[in-house]
């Protein structure tokens, strides 16, 4: 079993949670109901709404609860982090809640919308590198030498404790649940978590979920020490740190019973799902939670289940992505290469068969230069709206009846 000189218990969270004085700061956030996603699952599907927690996300807890003792037990006056996006916001206006001033370091890949929110919650940030690490890298040379105290997205007993208050409510939210699933990037919030529930519910499940591409927490397990990864590459960047701590693996191996990944493309149709039929935006590491309840990684039927969507600070470009990614998914947006003879009145025709659908063509395009193409041929490629499968195939189908030779290309 992986050891940590500096553990977490039930007190330190309770006494975390004493310190949240101010809802300014902290609030609780709403649990609702879906019946969509029971529909899906064949549970009883609740969604923990911390994504509707101030400045977005769950990080604030942890960061308000650290800050907090520095300035009562060390003066502390300036605090320094580094953080993608979410903990920072977090740091920054904990910082300034209590009075002093904060420096987030962040990568120069972070969505502007957070850097914006960073600065405007009251923080000095710096940008750089490319991904987590080399913002970290940095962060901590910023304070080394120096009396300013570093606040880490993770791998802190109080960070810990603050985000174990989140447990503390969703039992307290709902007693009576059978399993929890929460997201898992570096390891703090379903440390706290799953420290919570195993003083009062230790007969409820808990579940962590790893993007596929991020996904750390299982090899760790297997070797009985942290991993890291060079690299990471996923659409839930809240979730991208590439490792976990001792302390939150060891917390991990002791209260959690299992983890499960999920690929991006299970949480852009998470995100899309939550959007359409839960009226929720939420970012893909606060999708990750829903993305698992509705694979094939983790069974839930005949379960009361709640889900965390721990982060809602979704990023516009993002969303565009994921709507792109999940809509070509499901073939509400369809991509198809025809082959033609280089005529007049090809395209005109074969527009018209489209419409004839009732489907529209957002755009088109002629090409006559790819390789498999003899003189006097091209491509029309056509980018259309449809309502789905069925709409999709009847006008393949229809194309390929009026002669065509004709390609799915959706990715």
């Amino acid at each position: 079993m992986v050891q940590h000189s500096d553990s977490v218990d039930i007190a330190d969270i309770e006494a975390a949670r004493d310190r949240f004085d101010d809802e300014s700061v902290v609030k609780r956030t709403p649990v609702e109901r879906s019946t969509s996603l029971d529909e899906l699952t064949g549970g009883e599907v609740f969604l923990k709404m911390e994504h509707l927690q101030w400045t977005g996300s769950f990080k604030t807890r942890g960061a308000y609860n650290k800050i907090a003792q520095c300035v009562a037990e060390d003066g502390t006056d300036r605090v320094v982090a580094a953080s993608a996006g979410n903990h920072a916001q977090g740091v920054a206006l904990a910082a300034t809640k209590l009075g002093i001033d904060s420096t987030i370091v962040m990568p120069r890949t972070a969505p502007q919308a957070k850097v914006d929110a960073t600065r405007g919650y009251g923080a000095d940030v710096e940008l750089v590198g490319t991904d987590f690490r080399e913002a970290m890298d940095f962060a901590e040379d910023l304070v080394d030498g120096t009396d300013v105290e570093f606040v880490h997205a993770y791998d802190d007993p109080a960070i810990v404790a603050g985000q174990g208050t989140l447990g503390l409510e969703m039992y307290e939210d709902l007693p009576e649940v059978d399993t929890v699933v929460v997201p898992i990037g570096g390891g703090g919030l379903i440390a706290g978590i799953a420290t919570a529930f195993a003083e009062h519910s230790p007969e409820t499940r808990v579940v962590g979920v790893q993007a596929t591409d991020a996904a750390t927490v299982p090899d760790s397990l297997q070797k009985g020490a942290p991993i890291s990864l060079e690299s990471v590459n996923t659409i839930a960047d809240g979730i991208a740190t590439g490792g976990v701590s001792e302390l939150t693996l060891s917390l991990i191996e002791e209260h959690v019973d299992d983890v499960v990944t999920v690929t991006d493309g299970e949480i852009a149709r998470a995100i899309l799902l939550l959007l359409e039929r839960a009226k929720q935006v939420v970012e893909g590491a606060g999708a990750a939670s829903v993305a698992a309840i509705i694979s094939d990684e983790l069974d839930v039927e005949g379960e009361t289940v709640m889900a965390l969507l721990c982060g809602g600070n979704l990023d516009m470009t993002m969303l565009q992505t994921v709507l792109v990614h999940a809509l070509s998914d499901r073939e509400q947006l369809l991509r198809l290469r025809v082959r033609i003879d280089d005529q007049s009145g090809k395209m005109e025709e074969i527009s018209g068969v489209i419409a004839d659908h009732n489907a529209n063509i957002q755009t088109v395009r002629h090409d006559r230069s790819a390789p498999e193409l003899d003189v006097g041929e091209a491509h029309l490629d056509f980018q259309i709206e449809t309502s789905g499968a069925g709409q999709a195939r009847a006008i393949i189908r229809s194309i390929r009846d009026h002669g065509y030779e004709v390609t799915h290309v959706n990715a």
